[in-house]
């Protein structure tokens, strides 16, 4: 069975919203388990949204959090699942209105997934 590239997710990944905003974690991956001195970033971590320009009919609606939903690789740090650049994940406003998808834009090691 061939498996499946993907890249895991650390401390030093480029994340933005899908309007441009920039994506921190809001409690910084840390810990034992690290690749190449990055942190592995794991779902039990919470990121936020800063710089978003959205708005809706001329209201600021900006980008404020992003929630993850980790895959089920089977792949944990300290018992929450890693995050890969293939995880699920939803960008929300300050009301909770989903705003679309955060956008990976740079993941730096590779993982197979069998």
């Amino acid at each position: 069975m061939t498996g499946t590239n993907r890249r895991l997710l650390d401390a030093g990944t480029v994340l933005g919203c899908p309007h441009g905003g920039r994506v921190t974690a809001a409690t910084p991956p840390s810990g034992g388990v690290r690749v190449a001195g990055a942190a592995v970033a794991t779902a039990a971590h919470s990121y936020v949204v800063t710089g978003c320009p959205h708005t809706v009919h001329r209201v600021p609606s900006p980008c404020v959090t992003v929630r993850w939903t980790a895959d089920t690789t089977g792949i944990t740090v300290d018992g929450a699942p890693v995050l890969l650049d293939t995880s699920a994940a939803q960008c929300f406003s300050a009301a909770f209105v989903p705003q679309g998808p955060p956008v990976v834009q740079g993941a730096q090691r590779k993982v197979t997934v069998r």
